[in-house]
């Protein structure tokens, strides 16, 4: 069948020059043969509602949103998705036939996906959870411990008001811990996960001492750029399981594309090399 139409998304972000999305959804389109382009779309806070609401108009399928805009762009929707309106973020908006603007969120999915593909015998009921950070990213991870199974979240953000926001939102066992005892707070924790920029490419590392950690811990950084932040480094250079954000990256793109083209796409080992090769 002709396609109709020259099919678009994009990414909405500040900054998203670091982003590999381009990469993996552009090699989608092309395995499946599709006309069409994934672009970036660097949006500063005053101008993202302006933004979302052109979408329609430059006959975008929809985008996806990073730092700073997963909470805000909320307010720019027609629908919210009920796990997205639970997390308190959306990652996915999807544009529908008559221009309506609906948001999702599929980093939960895309975060417990890697995560068991990375560390098979992995269960969140193994112990404490440390998730560093409050803010959509950190929303998507909590939910998606919690759902899995976890006992105890302690959730720990440099501004502890935002931390104990978050953790009034979900209860037990979700706990706010300060700052200054972050580090500590890591002495029986099965998995630590940073969720926060620090880190990334262009960015100052997080500064935090693995040294109470258990080793056989999961330490995992959603940050996909560089492939091997600092925290994963020192993590493994003491031995510690970890992995990055690329296969959270992967994995939540996936219900986008399907969303936005109609084609659920396979993850392959071609696939994967070539965002590893990306992120190297």
């Amino acid at each position: 069948m002709k396609q109709e139409r020259f099919l678009l998304a994009g990414l909405m972000g500040d900054p998203v020059m670091h982003s590999r999305s381009p990469r993996l959804h552009n090699y989608w389109l092309k395995h499946y043969g599709l006309a069409g382009s994934y672009v970036l779309l660097g949006v500063k806070q005053a101008g993202l509602s302006a933004a979302l609401k052109a979408l329609p108009a430059l006959g975008f399928s929809g985008c996806n949103l990073t730092i700073p805009h997963k909470e805000a762009a909320m307010a720019a929707m027609d629908v919210i998705d009920p796990v997205a309106r639970q997390i308190g973020a959306i990652n996915c908006v999807v544009v529908g036939p008559d221009g309506q603007l609906s948001g999702f969120n599929n980093d939960d999915y895309g975060y417990i996906e890697s995560l068991r593909e990375d560390h098979p015998g992995w269960r969140a009921d193994a112990g404490p959870a440390v998730v560093i950070g409050s803010g959509g990213g950190a929303r998507a991870v909590v939910s998606a411990l919690c759902a899995a199974g976890a006992r105890e979240v302690r959730l720990i953000n440099r501004t502890r008001a935002r931390a104990e926001a978050l953790a009034r939102e979900y209860g037990a066992p979700v706990t706010a811990c300060d700052w200054a005892d972050r580090s500590a707070a890591l002495s029986d924790a099965a998995i630590v996960v940073n969720t926060t920029s620090l880190g990334m490419s262009g960015q100052p590392p997080l500064e935090l001492d693995l040294g109470q950690l258990p080793r056989h811990a999961v330490v995992s950084d959603i940050v996909y750029a560089p492939a091997e932040t600092p925290l994963l480094r020192n993590a493994r250079l003491r031995g510690n399981p970890a992995s990055n954000g690329l296969g959270m990256l992967i994995h939540q793109a996936r219900p986008a594309f399907r969303a936005w083209f109609g084609v659920l796409p396979e993850v392959t080992d071609e696939l994967r090399a070539a965002m590893q090769a990306a992120t190297a």
